[in-house]
């Protein structure tokens, strides 16, 4: 499942954002703009660039002026706020892009997932999860996974179109322990429902065959 879309903008891009933005901070609203833009500092997502006068003075410490933001508008790093909201919807990590799109679709392809010539899980069920810009992502049922090879990890990940992690396991192999290889959105974004409870793998450091194919390792990952 190698191959994938690339960014749809160039670094610099701006674009007027249609959702009003709002940030918490100390259990207070310190943000709330109906006139955000979008502003590409990456050519795979945007950050949002805001109105100085929506912005908190509490706030004026973290204010930064990105190179080619429009008049009167100003920056804040992610970290600034506690939280941060997409009309009553909260996002993470950073705001989602209008050019990127998430599909998780059921399939019948053959999955199977190996590591250290160890079998980890096998399905011809999978959710198959396209996001624009990353590689394909299969989601397989518990019931498909060799959970004796699972170790249960404290870590927790954030997508701003997928939601938050609920779960995180290590697995181990006669050849040793590899940590964070997979995990699961127990209460994933609606638009990725069909992912909810299911596991996937960390791409990157597995081996992943397809219909008997075995693709090449991925070079970028995001949970």
């Amino acid at each position: 499942m190698s191959g994938h879309p690339g960014p749809a903008v160039p670094v610099g891009h701006v674009e007027p954002c249609p959702r009003r933005v709002r940030a918490r901070l100390g259990g207070r609203i310190v943000v709330d703009t109906l006139d955000a833009s979008y502003l590409w500092e990456h050519p795979w997502y945007p950050r949002w660039v805001l109105p100085a006068g929506d912005v908190d003075p509490v706030l004026q410490a973290a204010v930064e002026h990105p190179a080619g933001a429009p008049a009167g508008t100003v920056g804040l790093p992610w970290s600034a706020a506690d939280a941060w909201f997409e009309e009553d919807e909260p996002v993470h990590v950073h705001p989602r892009s209008p050019y990127v799109r998430v599909d998780a679709l059921r399939s019948r392809r053959h999955v199977r997932v190996e590591l250290d010539g160890v079998v980890l899980a096998e399905s011809d069920a999978p959710v198959l999860l396209f996001e624009t810009g990353l590689p394909t992502r299969a989601y397989l049922d518990l019931t498909a996974v060799d959970t004796t090879r699972l170790e249960p990890s404290d870590t927790r990940t954030a997508c701003p179109y997928k939601g938050v992690t609920s779960r995180y396991w290590s697995v181990r192999t006669p050849a040793g322990r590899y940590d964070d290889l997979a995990w699961c959105y127990d209460h994933p974004a609606p638009a990725v429902a069909r992912i909810a409870g299911l596991v996937a793998f960390y791409d990157e450091r597995v081996d992943v065959v397809v219909d008997g194919v075995t693709g090449p390792r991925p070079t970028t990952h995001l949970a």
